[in-house]
């Protein structure tokens, strides 16, 4: 008896995936528990093994391909022989999927407007689309890239010789292009370093090249648009002395302690945190209403190929240095080699993301919804400051604070980032 195998959801918030690889091929005997394939989720790349047994007679997504959750992919039968002809695969095709979207959105214009508190009106995505390559360009001399190939008068090329000017400098404004005498006075030298071009562009300007969103890209950049969108955000910066933050951490690493300047950074924010619960808030879109997290549960941003992910440490407030030192690197370690469990990175009250390592002077990140805040740190630069009215060197890191406007004000941002600045400056209370 032929039976259809669909898409599984494999994360929670998984509505799609991409078949990276069949383990097996059409006439392979299937035992429960085979690995059968690979795919792309939102999260990660996830083996696919198999729960009832059988053989696998047509494959229905190739590999490359997507498919949303509970499409067929395959078709399998108990026995070798049976035929499949006539059979219809069972699930949901994705062209179902958009004519009951199109029913629903035809429903709800027809039906009759009824005032609704706390919603927003629809808004249409506007379209955006590249212009296509020019076309008739010439890139000046086009097709005339080397000194002896030039098109130039007599008159010209013993003039340029005795100035010494290199003729691949010169545009011609003679007929077809070709440089005459009076061309010469824009020329550069003829000399080892000169400004005349060897190479021409193969490319028309405009060319593109378009690439498939990832299934983890398009809910990335689902989520943070309607973030974007929809959240007020606000930005609050401050700058941070963080020459004693890199003393201590010298100072450990001599004796075998090897911490980063991020687990510092999420040491002081877990503790801030706690001196300042409204900020580890969030909102709640469905109901209207300001979520007080009971736990400090600080989400670390991590890229990996192909997007990024954040991995949660819970309970932050409540351990040292040094356990979440080795726990963010592990959370770390199996966020890129997808191997995070769903309860790793799923939830957090509030979120970090550390661009410093990149050398980036100031970034604002984007709200992970439903927390109201997120941190972006920059990186470290040594500037000249004046403390107690001396002049002295010093090195500074900029952060960050984005914030939801519906539960957090500024003043409470404010005094958020003063005391974190106040646990980096002072980095031997972290320690405690």
């Amino acid at each position: 008896m032929p039976f259809t195998l669909t898409m599984p959801k494999l994360s929670p918030t998984m509505e799609a995936g991409t078949i990276v690889k069949w383990n097996k091929k059409v006439g392979d005997f299937v035992k429960v528990g085979d690995v059968l394939f690979e795919v792309a989720t939102d999260k990660s790349t996830v083996e696919h093994a198999a729960i009832d047994g059988g053989y696998l007679r047509k494959i229905l997504i190739e590999e490359g391909k997507d498919a949303i959750v509970n499409q067929p992919v395959a078709i399998f039968t108990e026995k070798k022989d049976e035929s499949i002809e006539g059979y219809i695969p069972e699930g949901v095709m994705p062209e179902t999927v958009v004519a009951a979207t199109q029913n629903t959105q035809e429903e709800e214009a027809n039906a009759p407007a009824a005032p609704s508190a706390g919603k927003t009106g629809a808004m249409l995505q506007p379209t955006f689309t590249p212009e296509p390559p020019l076309e008739g360009y010439e890139f000046g001399n086009r097709g005339v890239s080397v000194k002896d190939r030039l098109f130039a008068s007599p008159l010209a090329r013993k003039l340029a010789k005795d100035k010494g000017i290199d003729l691949s400098t010169v545009k011609g404004s003679g007929p077809g292009h070709r440089i005459v005498s009076r061309d010469l006075e824009l020329g550069q030298p003829d000399a080892i370093v000169a400004f005349g071009r060897q190479e021409l562009p193969k490319e028309t300007p405009g060319s593109y090249e378009e690439e498939a969103l990832s299934p983890m890209r398009k809910v990335i950049g689902q989520r943070l648009q309607e973030s974007k969108t929809f959240i007020p955000h606000f930005y609050t910066v401050q700058e941070i002395q963080v020459d004693a933050l890199e003393a201590i951490r010298e100072q450990l690493k001599k004796v075998g302690v090897k911490v980063s300047i991020n687990d510092f950074i999420v040491r002081g924010v877990a503790l801030a945190l706690r001196n300042h619960p409204g900020i580890n808030s969030g909102f709640n879109s469905a109901n209207n209403s300001i979520i007080r997290f009971s736990t400090i549960d600080v989400a670390i941003a991590v890229s990996m190929e192909g997007g990024l992910i954040t991995p949660i440490v819970r309970h932050a407030d409540y351990k040292n240095l040094g356990e979440l030192s080795v726990e963010i690197k592990s959370l770390a370690t199996r966020a890129r080699e997808g191997k995070l469990e769903k309860q790793e990175y799923m939830g957090g009250s509030f979120t970090i993301s550390n661009l410093g390592m990149y050398g980036v002077t100031e970034f604002s990140a984007i709200i992970n919804p439903p927390q109201a805040a997120i941190l972006a740190v920059a990186g470290i630069e040594e500037k000249v400051l004046l403390k107690e009215g001396k002049i002295i060197p010093g090195k500074v890191m900029r952060v960050t604070l984005s914030a939801d406007h519906r539960v957090i004000d500024g003043a409470g941002a404010a005094e958020f980032l003063k005391t974190l600045k106040k646990h980096l400056e002072n980095p031997a209370m972290l320690l405690l």
